[in-house]
């Protein structure tokens, strides 16, 4: 493996790495597009702009991480390894916002909008939205299948990807049963924080933080111990990030978050939030939830009054006491965990960046 020099508790240089690792990795997918057709272009244009201008590369970072608290030399190779979880992201992301009917994601058009936008520029015949949609569920299982590929050419040994393989295997079996669970919630009657939790643990929580901590371990050759004490500082951690994304998907400043104000409110996600809301409104509030929660033209005034209704039932400081006794959790068990100095350092680092984020 290439050992690369430098200081090694720089989380920006490994964020600047992942992305050049997957621009390298993206260049190379175009000849491949280019002999199938040149029409795939706008396919390569739009995964490029996604992947590359924006993201916070944390389960990358988590990955690495993971790798170099197990005793893993710094190299090239896990740093490419770790890239491909943006992938995995990415098809997350695009199918997500495909089912939540999002208009944008990263201050920009969603993909099924972008592809939609396509169609219509172009004068094509039949449904451009459908078109749009259509698109968007091929570009993210093409992320799924190009994470896959990023993975096993990264270069580490092919013992340690057989070790990972699992790992990775049920971490995708996870999101996939999460993105599912999430679907559910929307049609159930009743909001409930216990199945919003769960929502939130499956289908973003795990494959944030624990699932690419152990990933990064395993392939270095971790032992039980270390994949215990990563669980118990990543399980909780990541609950902790999917809490604060909820916050800010209804308190959370447009041009930070890329996303419209309320833009959670108006998809009517059923939250830890928004169940807490349910659960302590009363009559009054209870309707304002009912009439405006889930409404695709839910303007300021209706977003305004789905705030007030959160702040006043104590729904708002319910969750930031959650999120503060998770990363309370998280911490202690890092402070227990059987890994080097410096991961334990740069891991306390990313605790404070998972759930103190405005995006």
């Amino acid at each position: 493996m290439t050992a690369v020099a430098g200081n090694p508790l720089d989380r920006h240089d490994v964020h600047e790495r992942v992305r050049k690792a997957l621009s390298t990795f993206l260049s190379a997918q175009l000849p491949r597009l280019d002999a199938v057709s040149d029409e795939l272009g706008p396919v390569h244009d739009a995964l490029a702009e996604f992947l590359l201008d924006g993201g916070k590369r944390l389960r990358p970072a988590f990955c690495f991480w993971g790798w170099r608290a197990a005793g893993g030399e710094d190299s090239d190779e896990i740093v490419t390894a770790a890239a491909c979880l943006e992938l995995l992201h990415a098809c997350a992301l695009i199918h997500d916002d495909v089912m939540d009917g999002s208009d944008t994601r990263r201050g920009r058009p969603a993909v099924h909008r972008r592809f939609a936008t396509l169609h219509r520029g172009s004068g094509w015949q039949g449904d451009g939205e459908g078109f749009g949609r259509s698109a968007a569920i091929l570009l993210g299982d093409l992320c799924l299948i190009w994470a896959d590929e990023m993975l096993v050419t990264s270069g580490l040994p092919a013992e340690s990807l057989v070790r990972g393989q699992r790992v990775y295997d049920q971490m995708r079996v996870e999101l996939m049963a999460g993105q599912y669970l999430d679907l559910l919630e929307q049609v159930l009657g009743g909001p409930s924080i216990a199945r919003a939790l769960r929502v939130a643990r499956y289908k973003s929580a795990k494959y944030t933080i624990e699932g690419p901590l152990h990933l990064g371990a395993v392939l270095a050759g971790a032992g039980p111990d270390v994949l215990a004490s990563f669980t118990a500082y990543g399980v909780p951690l990541g609950e902790a990030f999917q809490l604060r994304d909820d916050v800010l998907g209804v308190f959370g400043d447009p041009a930070e978050t890329g996303k419209p104000a309320g833009d959670d409110l108006r998809e009517g996600k059923r939250t830890a939030l928004v169940a807490a809301a349910a659960e302590r409104a009363n009559p009054r509030q209870a309707a304002v939830l009912r009439r405006h929660l889930g409404d695709p033209r839910l303007d300021p005034t209706g977003v305004t009054a789905l705030r007030e209704v959160i702040t006043r039932t104590g729904a708002l400081a319910d969750v930031e006491c959650m999120i503060a006794q998770r990363t309370d959790e998280a911490r202690t068990a890092l402070a227990m965990a059987p890994i080097t100095e410096e991961a334990r350092i740069v891991l306390g680092e990313l605790s404070v960046t998972a759930t103190t984020r405005r995006l």
